[in-house]
């Protein structure tokens, strides 16, 4: 009878770990890899030579890629509008997803020394990975072989990933397979997979992902750290400048600075919901916020809630009117009062946001449920940035 591993009463994780130990190579396949995921059979592997009898063989079926990946993906199905430059893009885009897969989340020693050790072994040949891009490869098949005239090969089949999830936690289903026959013919199925055309090499794609990420055995500039971050910072920067037009009604009222603020805030707003603008007084933070509002109103139809100190709430109603928002000015004294009854705005902004710092005051817990329960994009407005430590 073969044995369940449901990651509950058993873990995949375990098994593996126990039939590679006495194993001199193996063939995993799977749908999904996550490079984090390896750390959990590289010590096995890592006693291998390299040598062809004495590796892991890890195929690729299909990765996460965003939506425009994934319809690329399945277009090219079918064998005869497969060709090399297809299937060239698909590889690298493919990289481009496990590249991803290192920005998330945070960092750790246990990590950073997984993946350094993963692309040794990849450098050593003790690993090969291969994406399998014919048609879309679901399968979760691990092979391992061993010097074993009885049960030369112990094969488990089932739903698991190779991912820290897939192979240690709940929620999966797998059976080990030690008959001979089907052993013989699991491994004849994979080999067919492996020798096929459209089943690219990736292995030198995962060694660029991971010797430029923060897991590199290097040590990295400060200097070029600094350039990272103000590269990145740009990007948003053009992303926002390209992606927003000002309307019509604030060409001839905003400096050329404010206007792209407004635009760069725009990029902010609409990617993160929420952006803090925090210039010093009297560089004209009421009507970047007035412009950034008008933008969502026009771009998104969506109106727009402004909560501000009780001295300033004729100034702002002066704003609504004069730039035609379709805007409600509050004071901050009545948000407890009025915001529980008050219909949806899903953009508010908040003036002189400093003074909402405490997070147990009654006003703050009134607007961030307001926000929460509307799903409101959120501008906050202080010159406290700049005028305290």
């Amino acid at each position: 009878m073969p044995i369940i591993f449901d990651n509950i009463e058993q873990s995949l994780v375990s098994a593996l770990e126990k039939t590679l130990a006495i194993s001199h190579r193996s063939d995993f396949c799977v749908g999904y890899f996550n490079l984090r995921g390896w750390k959990q059979v590289a010590d096995y592997i890592e006693k291998w030579t390299g040598e062809e009898e004495n590796r892991c063989r890890l195929l690729v079926g299909m990765q996460k890629p965003d939506q425009e990946m994934v319809r690329e993906y399945f277009s090219f199905t079918e064998d005869e509008l497969m060709d090399n430059p297809k299937a060239l893009s698909i590889r690298r885009k493919l990289a481009e997803e496990f590249r991803h897969q290192l920005t998330i989340g945070l960092p750790t020693d246990i990590d950073e020394e997984g993946l350094r050790k993963l692309s040794r072994q990849i450098k050593e040949k003790k690993v090969v990975i291969k994406l399998f891009l014919k048609h879309p490869l679901h399968a979760k098949l691990y092979l391992m072989f061993r010097n074993d005239p009885i049960n030369p090969i112990i094969g488990y089949l089932g739903s698991s990933n190779l991912t820290l999830s897939g192979l240690l936690k709940q929620g999966e289903l797998n059976i080990d397979v030690l008959d001979g026959d089907a052993t013989q013919k699991l491994a004849d199925w994979f080999n067919d997979r492996w020798n096929e055309r459209w089943c690219l090499d990736i292995t030198e794609d995962l060694i660029e992902a991971i010797d430029t990420s923060w897991a590199a055995d290097r040590l990295l500039p400060p200097y070029h750290i600094y350039l990272k971050i103000i590269w990145h910072l740009s990007q948003e920067a053009r992303a926002g400048i390209t992606e927003f037009k000002l309307p019509k009604e604030f060409s001839d009222d905003l400096l050329e600075f404010q206007e792209k603020a407004v635009q760069i805030a725009a990029h902010h707003l609409n990617t993160r919901g929420g952006v803090l603008i925090g210039d010093v007084v009297g560089l004209g933070k009421t009507i970047i916020a007035t412009a950034l509002a008008r933008i969502f109103e026009d771009d998104f139809i969506l109106e727009t809630l402004i909560i501000c100190p009780k001295n300033l709430t004729k100034m702002w109603e002066g704003y609504v009117h004069k730039y035609r928002l379709r805007a409600k000015v509050l004071s901050i004294s009545r948000v407890q009062n009025e915001l529980p009854e008050l219909r949806r705005y899903r953009v508010v902004v908040i003036d002189e946001s400093h003074n909402l710092r405490n997070r147990e005051g009654k006003r703050y817990r009134a607007i961030q449920e307001y926000i929460r329960e509307n799903e409101s994009k959120v501008i906050l407005l202080t010159a406290t940035p700049y005028n305290k430590t």
